[in-house]
């Protein structure tokens, strides 16, 4: 979970009133969020010698991003303790009834897509005010942004650009400014280098670096305002002195990109001139039908069942009560006129992670009271858990196999496409492998559809132990399946690999006759099987298969029932799987 440190005295301050170390703690506790340290009780200096101001470190969910400042941290507590109610973001209409719009064009399709804006007229900053605006832009690049490859923030001062703005992907000797805090003018390649042993950006260069174009925001008179996600250029630059900042947001996310943007306009917003306004940018993206004004800070509509919430708390609430606990939650809740079982809320722009009834609920929770709730035993009686049939199987096959001295191995399931299909002397008619879209190496680019693979890496990696070698494998294996919602299906295989100085052939063989007598399958012999009555058991057929050497390789069939299937193949490596695996 993000940590995140706030000003003591300022946050006593916002709240009204002074808390000692168990106080605050145990308010933390009850609003679901956790007190890491308060410095108070230790000395902490600062670079020049001087002691630094007591600071709060708070643990906050994963989930609630609009606790990632101090603004958001202030204003959560004080709706919890009723001392205001939750706000009411709107927007205004600009001074001049103008709306600024941004026209995105159809190249940025290849490197980030979407784009929003807002802006927050007449905002007043001072030192912490601004650091925490900082601040909080890096805490949703690092969480909710994914390292900025998802999502990155842009802020400037709009005073000093000009719109209308648009938002452009050009190749990068055609993008020339000077970055932020630097005076001289790069093309987007000379960027690259001079950040390249940046500690801070240099980190995030690869996420446009290799693209033909790079994607990059102007205002009316060609001014570069930013180039998304690296860094913003000098001229727009905030400072204390910004009374007016325009916010643009790019992403390769359709849903995050307005995410991130309601936070941000949010938590900043109180500090405007009319608290909670903000003025809205218009997006025109015609080639992808994406056009639309932004931020949209409509509470969004959902329902909540009285009984689902009381079933799961163990209360037995009326809906006003359940409303009334949602308030102090920053919702805005009422009786549904359709049922008396629903109650109708309203959630706050700022809560994305609200997705089903079962977050409402354990906002009435949190609000109620943890320690309020009833404790009892569980009424019903208990069951006993038991494991699948499949899992069962597999353990009992591990277990037998390793009694027998075989050592068991976890490759991972993702392989290259040869080591799959070409290393083993077998096609892909591509119906059978899952394969990544955008892989991140060579090595792994599909899900295994055999465990082989594995074993020969596995191998391969240990040629330096004294041999016998002899490891095995119960596990996964993927196969494409269109009949079903998710296009692919798991199989459950076991394989086994014997790697000494004869070919080992016995070896296998009777590795496959231990496992199938422990599962207690009958071996079918030619007289019993085939001549006379059809017996339920197991045999072996010669077979031709191009990943063994000619004529020392057997399928094994099965009858159970009834019905006959081939379950495996077992033989003697062909020389040039074992060459290709650099198994000599």
């Amino acid at each position: 979970m993000p940590t995140i440190a706030v000003d003591k005295a300022a946050l006593f301050k916002e709240l009204g009133r002074e808390y000692t170390t168990e106080e605050f703690d145990e308010l933390c506790f009850e609003f679901g969020i956790e007190l890491d340290e308060d410095t108070s009780t230790s000395e902490v200096l600062s670079a020049n010698g001087q002691q630094e101001p007591a600071q709060l470190k708070i643990e906050i969910p994963a989930n609630r991003y609009d606790m990632l400042c101090f603004e958001g941290i202030s204003l959560m507590l004080k709706v919890f303790l009723g001392k205001i109610k939750a706000p009411h973001y709107r927007l205004a209409a600009p001074p001049d009834g103008q709306v600024q719009t941004i026209t995105v064009h159809e190249e940025t399709s290849r490197i980030r897509p979407y784009v929003s804006g807002a802006i927050l007229r007449n905002i007043r900053f001072d030192q912490a005010r601004y650091d925490s605006f900082i601040s909080l832009q890096d805490k949703l690049h690092q969480n909710l942004a994914r390292q900025r490859t998802l999502v990155s923030i842009g802020t400037h001062d709009l005073d000093k650009i000009k719109g209308p703005f648009t938002y452009e992907a050009l190749p990068p000797d055609q993008i020339k400014f000077a970055p932020l805090n630097q005076t001289r003018e790069m093309d987007g390649h000379q960027l690259m280098e001079f950040y390249n042993q940046d500690k801070h950006l240099g980190r995030y260069l690869h996420i446009i670096r290799d693209s033909p174009v790079y994607p990059v925001i102007y205002d009316s008179e060609r001014t570069v305002c930013s180039l998304p996600p690296i860094i913003n250029g000098d001229r727009s630059k905030i400072t204390l002195d910004t009374t007016n900042v325009f916010i643009e947001v790019t992403a390769a996310d359709k849903t995050k990109v307005e995410i991130v943007n309601n936070i941000v306009v949010a938590m900043f917003s109180q500090y405007t001139e009319d608290p909670f306004t903000v003025e809205p940018v218009k997006i025109i993206s015609s080639h992808n039908h994406e056009t639309r004004q932004t931020p949209d800070l409509t509470p969004r509509e959902t329902q909540a069942e009285v009984s689902y919430i009381n079933a799961c708390c163990g209360l037995s609430l009326s809906p006003d009560d359940i409303c009334r606990l949602l308030t102090r939650m920053s919702y805005q809740a009422s009786l549904s006129r359709a049922d008396s079982d629903i109650v109708a809320v309203q959630v706050p722009p700022t809560r994305a992670d609200v997705l089903h009834q079962c977050d409402i609920m354990e906002d009435v929770a949190v609000a109620y009271g943890f320690n309020n709730l009833p404790r009892a035993f569980p009424g019903k009686r208990g069951t006993i858990a038991k494991p699948l049939m499949v899992n069962k199987l597999s353990d009992i096959v591990r277990l037998e196999t390793a009694m027998a001295g075989w050592s068991e191995v976890m490759p991972l399931i993702l392989c290259s496409h040869d080591e799959n299909f070409a290393w083993l002397n077998r096609e892909d008619d591509g119906t059978t492998a899952v394969k990544l879209a955008n892989p991140k190496t060579a090595e792994y680019q599909i899900v295994r559809t055999s465990l082989l693979p594995g074993l020969l890496k596995t191998i391969r990696e240990n040629k330096h132990h004294s041999v016998p070698i002899k490891v095995f494998e119960v596990s996964d294996i993927a196969l494409k399946d269109l009949s079903l919602e998710r296009k692919s299906r798991n199989e459950r295989h076991f394989a086994a690999a014997w790697c000494g100085k004869t070919s080992g052939f016995e070896m296998i063989h009777g590795l496959l006759d231990r496992i199938m007598a422990m599962l207690k399958a009958t071996y079918v012999t030619n007289e019993d099987g085939f001549k006379g009555p059809k017996v339920d058991g197991y045999w072996i057929e010669e077979a031709e298969d191009a990943t063994f050497f000619p004529g020392h390789a057997a399928t094994v069939h099965v009858r159970l029932n009834g019905k006959v299937s081939r379950i495996g193949i077992f033989g003697i490596l062909h020389p040039t799987v074992l060459q290709r695996f650099e198994i000599r």
